[in-house]
């Protein structure tokens, strides 16, 4: 067998041992894991994560992700735990221990704190026998996978079944408390992710920049208004200043005739245009556009103009 054609077989017979247990994770959504997440839930402290070796590389990746989506939590690694870490924990708190084996030794002392002061244990591991899940408040077990590794030894398919059941707690109880794109914003300023959940009233045009005119302007007015302000569109509004009608470069080569120039502008706008929500991130914004085939959005309050936005302006930012 020719190198190539190893690591290709070897690659696929990984994945599918791996995808075959992921496939059993189904069963484990019950009880145990309703009250696991309620406890997190219901928490007034942190959530504390420990594990050893590559559980402990889970432990951190389900830590950072449950602090990003809401949930205050950090990680201690079991053995620095036996060493003067303990002293973090509160009675507040809830410690989630993952071991696949659920008889990791370092584990014990971190156990036995939980245990003298009535703290509650969260478990995540394959066996239900251990003394880790006997010891736990509520214990998520898992079907004991045959690790992709060959020699059924490294961590592979075990690492990645703890990690979908961490990010599975994390997604409910990010959709339990109501976390929004606004919150995330929060926590994510920097880089790429940050620039994607911009507000967008950080990017409009406001002032004397928005393309408006009232209702019964005349289109001989209306279209030098269009002109000057460069966004190929106008926003009509009534009397008390609410949007109520957009005209663009495609309504004006659809309706002009000879009596064009004489119309009101509300016998050219078309009705109802879409329009945005001053609390509308940039991701939102530019989904709306590409979905409704825009390129400009009127960004409203009470459906009242204060700016407008160009999908090139979304666009500049993103690239």
């Amino acid at each position: 067998m020719n190198i190539k054609k190893k690591i290709l077989n070897s690659a696929k017979q990984a994945f599918r041992k791996e995808l075959g247990s992921i496939k059993s994770l189904s069963t484990l959504f019950n009880e145990n894991f309703y009250n696991a997440v309620n406890i997190i839930y219901s928490l007034k402290g942190n959530v504390i994560v420990t594990g050893v070796g590559k559980s402990a590389h889970i432990g951190r990746k389900l830590s950072a992700t449950l602090t990003s989506t809401g949930t205050p939590s950090y990680f201690i690694h079991a053995t620095e735990a036996s060493h003067g870490d303990l002293g973090s924990i509160t009675k507040h708190d809830c410690v989630v221990a993952i071991s696949n084996s659920g008889e990791t030794s370092e584990l014990r002392n971190i156990v036995q704190f939980t245990r003298r002061f009535n703290i509650k244990l969260i478990s995540i591991t394959s066996n239900s026998k251990s003394s880790l899940y006997k010891n736990s408040n509520v214990g998520i077990v898992y079907k004991k996978p045959v690790e992709a590794c060959p020699l059924n030894l490294a961590p592979t398919t075990s690492t990645t079944m703890s990690m979908i059941i961490g990010d599975c707690i994390a997604i409910s109880l990010l959709e339990l408390k109501g976390f929004k794109s606004a919150n995330f914003k929060n926590y994510h300023p920097g880089g790429n992710l940050g620039k994607d959940l911009k507000n967008i009233t950080e990017l409009m045009h406001v002032g004397k920049s928005i393309p408006l005119v009232k209702f019964d302007e005349k289109m001989s007015n209306a279209i030098i208004i269009m002109t000057k302000k460069s966004f190929g569109c106008l926003g009509v509004v009534n009397k008390n200043k609410k949007i109520i009608g957009i005209i663009t470069d495609g309504d004006l080569r659809r309706k002009i005739n000879s009596k064009f120039f004489e119309k009101k502008a509300s016998e050219i706008m078309t009705k109802n245009p879409t329009i945005a929500s001053k609390n509308m991130i940039v991701e939102e914004a530019l989904s709306l556009m590409n979905n409704k085939k825009i390129t400009s959005l009127f960004v409203c309050e009470d459906k009242i103009p204060i700016g407008i936005i160009h999908i090139h302006d979304l666009l500049r930012l993103t690239s």
